[in-house]
């Protein structure tokens, strides 16, 4: 897709997820409609629904259908069933696109884009499963499973990190101690 080309996503507003379902939604149902599809599907579940997410609405406007939503099946079901069903992705850790590490009306930038993607990618060459690099400008805040904060810090693991998150281009590395949680830029959202 070419969401870059949009201006509305590169603002990254609190709703920029809408703008990049839109435009997704509008690439595949061109290719839906090509190849004689009649229904465009995504993988949304019951467990997204208590989360803000405005491509849910991008994705109802687009008329696409949620079947894993509307059988009601959470999360944690979709991995019991997957791994029933020998399926090899049944522990995939959930991979939410990158532009989600950049706080809200920061504007996001293909170079932005890049680096998290190096710095994600080496935490995960280190054994590390669950992992986030929020950029917030020179700081890179990493977020781990907190089964793995402890880990992080021990056999020099964290001097190494440091050295290669200042070789991609962060001057600050920060271990965020809260750990991992899904949507944790949400939390700077007004409720009311």
């Amino acid at each position: 897709s070419e969401e870059m080309n949009s201006p509305d996503y590169r603002r990254n507003p609190v709703d920029r997820c809408y703008y990049c379902k839109s435009e997704l939604y509008a690439k595949l149902r061109a290719i839906a409609d090509k190849l004689g599809f009649a229904h465009i599907m995504n993988g949304i579940n019951r467990d997204d629904m208590g989360d803000y997410r405005p491509g849910i609405t991008a994705a109802t406007e687009s008329k696409v259908l949620s079947p894993l939503r509307d059988a009601g099946l959470s999360k944690a079901e979709i991995r019991d069933l997957s791994k029933e069903l020998g399926l090899s992705t049944w522990e995939k850790p959930a991979m939410a696109c990158l532009s989600s590490r950049i706080p809200y009306n920061r504007p996001i930038t293909p170079e932005k884009l890049g680096m998290i993607e190096q710095a994600e990618d080496f935490l995960i060459s280190l054994g590390f499963k669950q992992v986030r690099v929020r950029h917030h400008g020179e700081i890179a805040r990493i977020e781990l499973a907190k089964e793995d904060i402890l880990r992080f810090f021990e056999n020099g693991l964290s001097d190494r990190v440091q050295k290669r998150f200042k070789e991609i281009g962060f001057k600050y590395i920060a271990a965020d101690i809260e750990g991992y949680r899904a949507g944790s830029m949400n939390e700077t959202i007004s409720k009311g």
